[in-house]
């Protein structure tokens, strides 16, 4: 199934049922009086984040949604019945905007959460409101009025643990692969990876965190280039970055300056995820003997000036795999991890 992040939809609440002209009339009961019953109201529209759904790819297909209209009223002050409201389920993680003036709201982190987001209209009033001592036979009756209509941007951010960031062919894919029951496309091209993958990954039995996986961000991303800016909002909820980096790469680049590209790309797309706390993971350590190993990742801390955290694995044999997810683990578990820490970064 394609990986469907944005999608524009009109919601429609149900308008309000009108209120109804109607008098008693019964036998041996003259001059019964009015008893015109109100309309119901029109049903409203919500949003229901959902676990069963994990992609917007459906609103390519239905963009339009409408509630029930109230029924009118009866005579014998029946009131109408209430439209039945539309209760549409998204994916967990669905920012909710009014497409027309960017106003957001809603914010579905919540598996069951909902939100409303067209109210429906309200029912309108029988002539028995309307009588009095000098209006005994009111012939006057209120319209229900009109559901609201909006046009929504659905925005979806994935909501994971922790994200992996890194040029194309870094490794992502298959690290996570390794450490997860998520099954992405490798293979030795760039860009296999063209639409985000979640993982969990199981520590213990009763220990887990969940990992995305994005496309490899180049450089000049924050202008468009590539796929992986697109998709780089999906980190804006993680709570660590693992920055993966090719250890021994086969053209002969600079892992630094992959690095520096990836960092510089991400720093001019949002501050906000540069500030994240970020590990330097330096993959594919089976192609290097270990003198070698040591050698690069001693070079490469000190190109950087990095004073976080560095690991050395290798996503094809599982070297280094478990090191790393227990530490992961562990630093998800501590104050570090709370939102509004600062953690250890570049």
């Amino acid at each position: 199934m394609k990986f469907v992040d944005e999608a524009i939809i009109k919601v429609e609440a149900g308008d309000g049922g009108n209120g109804c002209v109607s008098f008693r009339r019964e036998k041996y009961i003259p001059k019964g009086g009015p008893d015109g019953g109100d309309g119901g109201d029109g049903g409203d529209v919500y949003l229901v984040a959902s676990e069963r759904i994990n992609t917007l790819v459906d609103f390519r297909h239905q963009r339009r949604f409408r509630a029930g209209r109230g029924e009118n009223g009866m005579g014998r002050q029946m009131s109408g019945k209430r439209g039945e409201d539309c209760r549409i389920p998204v994916p967990v993680g669905t920012l909710v905007y009014d497409a027309d003036t960017g106003e957001r709201i809603g914010d579905l982190t919540r598996p069951g959460q909902s939100v409303l987001v067209a109210r429906g209209g309200r029912r309108g009033l029988g002539n028995v409101h309307f009588k009095s001592s000098t209006n005994r036979t009111p012939r006057q009756a209120t319209p229900g009025t009109p559901g609201e209509q909006r046009r929504l941007k659905l925005e979806l951010k994935l909501l994971a643990d922790v994200g992996l960031l890194g040029l194309p062919n870094a490794g992502k894919s298959s690290l996570i692969r390794r450490i997860s029951a998520a099954r992405p496309k490798v293979a030795d091209y760039p860009f296999t990876t063209l639409y985000p993958n979640l993982g969990v990954v199981k520590v213990d039995p009763l220990r887990h965190f969940v990992v995305a996986d994005i496309p490899g961000v180049i450089e000049g991303a924050a202008e468009g280039a590539g796929l992986g800016i697109r998709f780089l909002k999906h980190l804006s909820r993680t709570r660590l970055l693992l920055h993966l980096v090719d250890v021994a790469p086969a053209d002969g680049r600079d892992p630094a300056e992959d690095v520096r590209q990836v960092e510089a790309e991400i720093t001019r797309w949002s501050q906000d995820l540069a500030r994240k706390p970020r590990w330097l993971v330096l993959n594919k350590s089976d192609l290097l003997s270990p003198e070698e190993l040591a050698d690069r990742r001693r070079s490469l801390v000190e190109a950087l000036d990095w004073r976080g955290p560095v690991f050395t694995v290798s996503a094809v044999s599982g070297a280094g795999t478990r090191d790393l997810v227990h530490a992961v683990m562990n630093f998800l578990e501590s104050d570090d991890a709370q939102p509004g820490s600062v953690g250890a970064g570049a």
